[in-house]
């Protein structure tokens, strides 16, 4: 396959059995070409990347732009395109606009600051395995934990009052219920974007000691705030969650390499860089050229839209050794789980303390915890964050 030869859409369809691996028609096309042309359902042709040095290049590059509006979408359902992002949603929007946001935030989410949650993060978690351990001996993993324990550090990180907890927590439970209509869950997504409102004159009134009170002694507008809050805690949630969850499922289904997350404390935060190679839950991108630009010996011109296969980069036998095994000894340094460039995921260093934290806690507390009987159900590879939708366990 040649630079000119054109993919029928992006691949999909993960092997049976195989739930953690890219679709086998995907990792083929890298294999063959690493940037190449691809159909895409409204009839244009732009380009698919599934290489670790072309996604990086292009994810690094300004030249290709974020902002909804310009792409091509990639799945079929979307022949018209997206609207422009709503106020607040850093990964639709370009600089300066985008610098702007993320530089009133960047200070908010440094890797120090982070890392003195990590007492607090013990203890929501341990809160909760104790609640396993009393409503057990087998939970959904996905209600009982993976999810509540991300959702209640990112309400005290932006400062949700203790008594509204509850309802922010039945908003995320909603939001992240894939078996749930698209139409319940924009229901639930208003509903949160109505409680952020309502909390942008109290905290301007009141401020304590969390990001979304920072932020409100910066220029930002009420709108502004209101937006940013809902993204943050939006984007705070889904993306923890299913790591938790799939990332519990990967370590169950590879007895000895959840042995050493389970046994070898200094191990942690290397295994959660490569759960997050190897699952790479935020699995797909697109980009827009604005001009034409160079990659991999290609031109990509201005107005075409690229779609980034984080997935097939980040199991690229080119960048990684043996890059479809589990190793949680691995330096896996370079993995683009994350994102690049500008638009990394703000909050990383939040997501790495609840993973280092959460997961050798559970893997500890129920040294026997095993998978229920019969399958897991999986999200559907057409939304952008894959994961389990319930994860039964036992033990």
């Amino acid at each position: 396959m040649t630079g000119e030869a054109i993919v029928q859409g992006v691949p999909m369809g993960r092997a049976e059995g195989c739930p953690f691996d890219p679709p086998p028609s995907l990792t083929e096309v890298r294999d063959e070409a690493p940037l190449t042309r691809m159909l895409f359902p409204d009839g244009h042709v732009g380009w698919l990347a599934t290489g670790h040095a072309e996604v990086r290049a292009i994810l690094g590059d300004q030249r290709f732009s974020n902002r909804y509006e310009l792409w091509h979408y990639p799945l079929p359902g979307m022949e018209e395109g997206l609207p422009p992002a709503p106020v607040g949603d850093l990964t639709g929007i370009d600089a300066p606009e985008h610098t702007r946001f993320r530089k009133l935030l960047t200070g908010k989410f440094t890797v120090r600051r982070m890392r003195l949650l990590t007492d607090r993060m013990a203890e929501v978690a341990a809160e909760y395995l104790d609640a396993m351990e009393k409503a057990g001996p087998g939970v959904d993993l996905v209600e009982a934990y993976a999810h509540p324990v991300p959702a209640v550090m990112i309400c005290e990180l932006l400062g949700v009052p203790f008594a509204d907890r509850d309802s922010f927590l039945g908003y995320s439970a909603t939001l992240n219920n894939a078996d749930l209509s698209d139409e319940e869950r924009m229901a639930a997504y208003g509903g949160l974007q109505e409680y952020v409102a309502s909390l942008v004159p109290m905290k301007r009134a009141a401020p304590t000691d969390d990001v979304f009170s920072d932020l409100t002694t910066s220029d930002l507008t009420d709108e502004e705030l209101a937006g940013l809050g809902t993204f943050l805690l939006a984007a705070g949630l889904d993306t923890t969650a299913n790591m938790l969850a799939l990332g519990t499922y990967a370590l169950l289904s590879n007895p000895d390499q959840l042995a050493v997350v389970r046994d070898e404390p200094e191990a942690a935060g290397a295994a959660v860089e490569e759960l997050m190679r190897y699952l790479s839950i935020a699995h797909t991108g697109v980009r827009a050229a604005l001009e034409d630009v160079e990659v991999g010996g290609q031109v990509i011109k201005a107005g075409d839209s690229v779609v980034v296969s984080i997935q097939a980069a980040n199991r690229d036998p080119v960048r990684f050794e043996r890059p479809d095994e589990l190793d949680v000894r691995r330096p896996s340094g370079g993995h683009l789980g994350f994102g690049h460039g500008i638009h990394q995921c703000l909050g990383q260093q939040l997501a790495r303390v609840e993973m280092t934290v959460a997961l050798p806690a559970l893997m500890r507390r129920f040294p026997t915890l095993r998978l229920a009987e019969g399958e897991v159900p999986l999200r559907p590879e057409v939304q952008n964050i894959y994961g389990v939708l319930k994860l039964p366990v036992v033990w």
